[in-house]
């Protein structure tokens, strides 16, 4: 069973297909939002409907190709898959599914033959240039099949050192004349959900930043090809105090049971695991030649408990799952975005003991790229930052945004703000304003059932901005559950309400198009069938509708009999739910 995101991104994806002949969309999705089982459900539902399509699904480690193939089974028991992989020594390419390498596959167009679907995972890593091995092979595999469609998958749809993926790579001499010109492989970015609704809808744990005693200094480090140089960093390294990193790790996560450490080099990583024994702390190091069986056995050891840190260098950002890491340790300067993120993203699964992760940033990434929530594409330092300020408390140290009253962790005050203009000195990693630690337990959901509904434009005395509103009525004398939806908003309240709205518009049966006003939607929606049943929670004078249901006759009415009512009997609700022909309401 899909999630209601998830099911969207199919949907957002069918949608983006249908208006669009010409160009291949990008499916961004945070990591931790179960793209494996979009993939199987989308997978699914095109062999289910066009019997005779071919897809291949392409990626750049074995690691990946295992691990998808396992969720696609899991997600659809005895799907038509095989693997063609060099490092898992499987050749199949008779299936209707085919889970590749793109190594192995970049030169087997021929072998490969007609394909109808390509889908690509970690697509970030396309060249943006028109070279390199996945646009070879899409260019030739597009003269079998000049309809081939591409999708790409990816949590960071940008490029270091280039911007967002969808962007054209143009370069110029010193005369300013175009000298390349080359158009993306990806045109579109589809974001069906956020890091933030997801930690909202409970399905990602918030990350929490603290600002450390002593950093990583990068400043006479050389760059190349938009990162920094790796000879010069790992000397940069050499000057750098890790052990009081260490120490200060362990000071700071004295209450976490679960160290994942992102290090600079290979001797780095392996002395970092060093100095963490030397302390007590039982540790190893995970690098590029650990051997498969060694490296599976580290990683369960530290899943499981046994390994209280582990240590690695450039090897855990992709392909590694282990929900229960409660603290990032950042040792690792880089002005990759994409790869800022695929660390951070190492902490953000549910955990089972605990409802956050810890990070520690001595490597001022946070600084470099933004809050994870708004992370820069460009590099452009200070983009999307969110000013934080340090809690006074040193045995706490939590970063808090620059408005807090109080410390979101520990409770102390803040002193009052001087009349003076503020730096920005320290950021928080989430940017967005963390609930006190620990947050209270959600009120129980108020159910209403709903003959009908009021839709109109409001205007907002606030800000003077137009909304959409709707009211949901159980019946004539009843004074309705208000909603609010900020459509047309900018940053998180407009992308959410978009995604309510769709929603609304999908399982009401709207054919809401992008270029309609806030009026058209409304009169569209009052001429729909309502929900039969929201469940909402009451938040001062305002209602937060939680979730709508559109319910068969049968179904609500067993619900109602079996749940009864303190105003209607179950034959009063039936005759207001369900009003027999020339009924009027």
């Amino acid at each position: 069973m899909l999630r209601d995101y998830q099911q969207r991104a199919i949907d957002q994806l069918y949608e983006w297909f249908a208006q669009n002949t010409e160009g291949h969309p990008c499916l961004q999705l945070p990591t931790g939002s179960g793209k494996s089982h979009i993939v199987a459900a989308l997978c699914k539902d095109a062999l289910q409907n066009w019997p005779e399509t071919r897809i291949l699904m392409l990626t750049h480690v074995k690691e990946l190709i295992e691990q998808n193939a396992e969720k696609m089974l899991t997600h659809w028991p005895g799907a038509p898959l095989g693997i063609y992989s060099a490092g898992l020594n499987r050749w199949d390419l008779s299936q209707p599914i085919t889970f590749g390498g793109i190594q192995s596959l970049r030169k087997r167009a021929n072998e490969i033959g007609h394909i109808d679907l390509v889908i690509i995972d970690e697509c970030h890593l396309i060249n943006h240039r028109d070279e390199g091995g996945y646009r070879r092979l899409i260019e030739q595999l597009t003269e079998t099949n000049p309809d081939l469609r591409v999708i790409g998958l990816t949590a960071t749809p940008y490029r270091l050192g280039h911007g967002l993926i969808t962007e054209r790579h143009v370069k110029t001499n010193k005369d300013g004349e175009v000298i390349i010109d080359d158009p993306p492989l990806l045109t579109h970015i589809i974001e069906p959900v956020t890091i933030e609704e997801l930690i909202e809808l409970g399905y990602l744990a918030p990350l929490r930043s603290k600002k450390t005693d002593i950093s990583v200094s990068v400043e006479h480090v050389r760059k190349r090809g938009g990162e920094y140089r790796e000879d010069e960093l790992i000397d940069a390294m050499a000057n750098f105090d890790t052990a009081g990193a260490v120490r200060e790790t362990l000071e700071r996560a004295a209450d976490r049971r679960s160290l994942l450490f992102f290090c600079t080099g290979v001797d780095h990583a392996l002395q970092t695991r060093d100095l963490l024994r030397d302390l007590g702390v039982t540790a190893e190091a995970v690098l590029g030649d650990t051997p498969k069986a060694e490296r599976t056995a580290i990683l369960q050891q530290f899943k499981s408990g046994e390994l209280r840190a582990i240590t690695n260098n450039n090897v855990l950002t992709t392909g590694f799952d282990a929900p229960d890491t409660d603290c990032i340790a950042f040792l690792r300067p880089t002005l990759s975005p994409s790869l800022y993120m695929q660390m951070a993203g190492r902490g953000m699964r549910i955990k089972s003991h605990c409802s956050d992760c810890l990070v520690l940033d001595f490597a001022n990434l946070v600084m470099t790229h933004g809050p994870v929530t708004n992370v820069d594409p460009g590099n452009t330092p200070g983009a999307g930052e969110k000013p934080a300020k340090t809690c006074l408390n040193e045995n706490c140290r939590e970063l808090n945004p620059l408005n807090a009253k109080v410390c979101s962790a520990c409770g102390t005050p803040f002193p009052e703000p001087e009349e003076k203009p503020l730096t920005l000195s320290e950021i928080d990693i989430m940017g967005i304003e963390q609930p006190k630690a620990p947050p209270p337990p959600p009120p129980p959901y108020l159910e209403k059932y709903v003959t009908g509904w009021a839709w109109t434009v409001y205007t907002s005395r606030a800000s003077n901005r137009e909304m959409l509103m709707v009211s949901y009525y159980s019946d004539a004398f009843d004074a309705g559950v208000r909603e609010y939806i900020t459509l047309g908003y900018p940053g998180y309240a407009g992308k959410k309400a978009l995604r309510t709205i769709a929603d609304i518009a999908r399982r009401a049966g709207v054919d809401a198009g992008q270029d309609m006003g806030l009026a058209e939607i409304a009169a569209a929606m009052n001429a729909a069938q309502p929900p039969s049943l929201i469940r909402y929670n009451v938040d001062g004078k305002f209602y937060r509708v939680e979730s709508r249901e559109w319910k068969t006759q049968n179904t609500l009415s067993s619900e109602i009999s079996s749940n009864g009512s303190e105003d209607r009997s179950r034959e009063q609700f039936e005759s207001l739910l369900f009003p027999t022909e020339g009924t009027v309401h």
